[in-house]
């Protein structure tokens, strides 16, 4: 029996799609590049499965996983350590409308480890299968179809991958992305892409399709990497920073003016959208990236990055124009 690949089978190889990002690519910033360069596929940030199972928990999460139909196709991704959790949270997941579920086998961080999910669960592969198959009950039990995805890692303080990747492709996922670094070498080392080669051979004639992840830093780079490894996609993370033209083949320059824009847009849409639940602080992040590589910059990520409300950088923004405009 071959995978379920859902969306998956009527996209054209390769297909690159956007990494989820805690904090960075919340339903805000994926409208954002929705509308400038929108990915094959999209990802949400990572959301507990345990939280969304818990009333008090639920509702802050379900703003999370808020998305438009412009951003489809689109994925959720899920971690949890528990089967029981997982299954609850994949069948609200389908409900909800998701073109499909995405459970995270690779995030190293310290709070998520804790919790047995993320990256830990290279350790338990027994425990990996038993996540997989409850989110396919629990989405089997809202009455619906949806393709499941991995995203995990070589190895936890090894590389494991021989092992590693057969115990995920038994339970049949219809893709797994494979971040080509160990849980223990977290960013800190070049990411091993001779290694997703070798998960293209492992998961030959399996139909699962695999997509690599890891230092991709633009489209024409991605399409190299497809070329040298075999790899259904790519999946491009932290080059999105500051450019949401990033999935956009055609366009060939960004101007400053259009940066400044984009920031501007997105700091509106953050406050319409969020209001007083999340900290303005995490729109800092963003400016330090739109604002980079061109005359003044560095005078005018200092000007922005004391503003505290969406009107202070309206007025930092617009007098920079002004000024810009003038002086030419």
């Amino acid at each position: 029996m071959k995978p379920f690949l859902g969306f998956w089978e009527k996209l054209e190889k390769p297909f690159f799609v956007l990494a989820p990002m805690a904090n960075v690519t919340d339903a805000v910033f994926r409208r954002v590049i929705a509308k400038y360069g929108k990915p094959d596929v999209t990802w949400t940030e990572f959301v507990s499965a345990d939280g969304l199972c818990h009333p008090k928990g639920r509702e802050a999460l379900l703003r999370d996983l808020s998305f438009t139909e412009g951003e489809r196709p689109i994925v959720a991704q899920l971690f949890t350590a528990h089967p029981e959790k997982m299954f609850e949270a994949a069948k609200l997941v389908a409900e909800l409308g998701f073109d499909g579920i995405d459970i995270n086998m690779g995030c190293p961080d310290k709070n998520v480890m804790k919790q047995g999910a993320g990256a830990t669960l290279m350790r338990y592969p027994k425990l990996a299968q038993e996540i997989i198959l409850s989110a396919r009950e629990g989405v089997k039990a809202s009455g619906k179809e949806l393709p499941l995805s991995v995203k995990t890692r070589l190895g936890f303080n090894e590389d494991d991958l021989e092992a590693w990747l057969p115990n995920l492709l038994e339970m049949k996922p219809a893709v797994i992305t494979v971040h080509a670094r160990t849980k223990k070498e977290m960013s800190n080392v070049p990411a091993r892409w001779e290694r997703i080669k070798r998960s293209v051979d492992i998961a030959a004639g399996s139909g699962t399709l695999i997509i690599g992840n890891g230092d991709v830093t633009d489209l024409r780079d991605a399409e190299k990497k497809v070329l040298e490894t075999g790899a259904d996609g790519v999946m491009l993370g932290r080059a999105i920073f500051g450019n949401p033209w990033l999935f956009d083949r055609d366009k060939k320059a960004v101007t400053v003016e259009e940066k400044l824009y984009a920031a501007l847009e997105h700091t509106k849409l953050f406050e319409d959208v969020w209001g007083d639940t999340k900290n303005f602080e995490l729109m800092k992040k963003h400016y330090q990236a739109y604002v980079n590589h061109f005359s003044q910059a560095k005078e005018l990520r200092v000007r922005m990055m004391a503003c505290h409300s969406v009107k202070e950088i309206e007025t930092v923004v617009n007098t920079f124009l002004v000024q810009e405009k003038k002086s030419v």
